[in-house]
């Protein structure tokens, strides 16, 4: 029987990890992405360039790697408005408050469009790289949000729907690891180069950890979880 997944894929550390992931653990892998005017925008071009770079450097996935859609939602953004999406806020954790990064309901509208996609195809997983470990306030990124979801989704659609979180309980030094474990040095510094996370979309600066500003929440944790993935490796 053919396994298949269908994967949010945004073209960040985390969703490109859960990518190869579901690559290793499925016959057959379809993507998505989301225009949801968020002002890191060259993430969609490298979510294209790393679909790719898969088929032209990992021929052993290549056949895996079904059907790509990217979704204009950028009505959405116009209403779940915060630092991601233009509000004039800089990216900041916020002590006792969400960061201002928060968009409200982005990952339930994510999932929702997956879920309707993933029942046209006959699909009945959809992996998404969300996690608690390195929990940055986002109450969407919490497992008991998703089992709810997964429930109404089921139930709404009275179709069975499974919500796939393979970084759920791991930090972001156990997602390179987790890199490292399907891949080796290979897809780590595949990730480093082709992934993208920085909140202000920058692509000029290197680091050994990838692209970005540095400065970001998101820079700052990537960074520091790399230099902590170093260190198990030695």
């Amino acid at each position: 029987m053919t396994r298949s997944a269908l994967i949010s894929f945004s073209g960040g550390q985390d969703s490109t990890t859960c990518l190869f992931w579901a690559l290793k653990h499925y016959d057959h892998v379809q993507t998505m992405g989301f225009d949801y005017g968020q002002t890191n925008h060259v993430e969609l071009n490298c979510r294209a360039n790393i679909l790719q770079a898969i088929r032209n450097e990992f021929p052993e996935f290549a056949e895996r790697l079904g059907e790509d859609a990217v979704i204009d939602v950028r009505s959405f953004g116009q209403i779940a408005q915060s630092a991601l999406t233009g509000n004039g806020e800089k990216p900041e954790l916020r002590e006792g408050q969400l960061p201002t990064t928060f968009v409200p309901g982005r990952n339930l509208m994510f999932l929702t469009y997956a879920a309707a996609r993933a029942y046209l195809r006959g699909i009945h997983d959809i992996v998404a790289g969300v996690g608690e470990a390195d929990f940055s306030g986002y109450p969407d990124c919490r497992r008991n949000t998703l089992d709810a979801l997964e429930q109404a989704l089921s139930l709404g659609m009275d179709y069975p729907i499974k919500i796939v979180t393979p970084l759920m309980h791991r930090t972001k030094a156990q997602t390179w690891a987790l890199a490292h474990e399907l891949g080796g040095d290979r897809l780590v510094n595949f990730i480093v180069e082709y992934s993208h996370t920085c909140y202000e979309g920058d692509r000029t600066h290197h680091h050994a950890w990838g692209w970005g500003c540095g400065k970001c929440p998101a820079c700052v944790l990537r960074a520091k979880g790399f230099e902590e993935f170093l260190a198990m490796q030695k």
